[in-house]
């Protein structure tokens, strides 16, 4: 997910995309650490989508 579509979407819709990726991340992670992905850096790439729904939250709070 790209910055430019985390910006247009609400808080209540960002609160629950990042609940939703964060239960996903810890999904794949514990998936990996039994069997390996065969592309590891999915896990990589939903890890910084986390921390940038996270940074608009905090964001949105401050203004």
């Amino acid at each position: 997910m790209k910055q430019s579509e985390i910006k247009e979407l609400s808080i209540t819709d960002l609160q629950v995309k990042l609940v939703e990726l964060k239960k996903n991340y810890s999904d794949l992670k514990m998936a990996h650490a039994i069997t390996p992905l065969e592309n590891p850096l999915e896990i990589k790439s939903l890890r910084k989508t986390v921390a940038r729904i996270a940074t608009e939250l905090t964001k949105r709070e401050l203004q």
